[in-house]
């Protein structure tokens, strides 16, 4: 487990899959965390249960998926995950979804994302991390923002939420960027 002062990131268990349908199935954080994308909910106990088996045997040396565990009583409150890990570029693609909505603004998510960058610069020897999200999510934009991303650019109107277009904004980190990690002293091709 990496814990923080607020949050863990665990493994995922076969136990946490009644949580997840339940956030999957809630209109308000499938709206924040997927822009109301129909393919991420509402969705089955039997479907959620399919990806779980696959999310189980994840290679962790290209994507896994935690659990994110409120430390001061044990409750998974969302989920956090990377993919796409290249060892030979050294990047990688994370997400975060807070599945609680009464943690929502209390700085779990911000120190989740931050438990994780620091995992994937530290552990993978990772050059890059990259996220994104839809504009309308202004909660996300800023919280990525002051967790040290950059906004590197937009693909305009990608998103289609309640009839409503949005842009997909795209963030990026370098490893000298983050100041969480070592940096490695030798010269090491970065």
């Amino acid at each position: 487990m990496i814990n923080g002062e607020l949050v863990g990131l665990r493994v995922l268990r076969a136990q946490d899959l009644e949580h997840h349908v339940r956030w999957r199935n809630d209109v308000e954080v499938v709206h924040w965390a997927a822009a109301g994308d129909p393919l991420f909910g509402p969705v089955t106990a039997e479907a959620v249960s399919l990806g779980f088996d696959t999310m189980l045997r994840l290679n962790p040396r290209e994507s896994a998926v935690f659990t994110i565990e409120d430390l001061a009583d044990g409750t998974p409150i969302g989920m956090a995950d990377y993919r796409d890990l290249d060892p030979f570029a050294r990047v990688a693609t994370v997400g975060l979804t807070i599945g609680e909505r009464d943690r929502w603004g209390r700085g779990y998510g911000s120190e989740a994302l931050r438990l994780l960058v620091n995992h994937l610069f530290g552990t993978f020897g990772l050059h890059r991390i990259e996220l994104d999200t839809w504009s309308g999510n202004e909660r996300a934009v800023h919280a990525f923002t002051r967790a040290g991303f950059h906004e590197e650019g937009r693909r305009r109107d990608a998103i289609l939420v309640a009839g409503t277009r949005y842009d997909t904004v795209l963030f990026g980190m370098l490893r000298d960027e983050w100041p969480n990690t070592p940096h490695p002293t030798s010269s090491d091709g970065r």
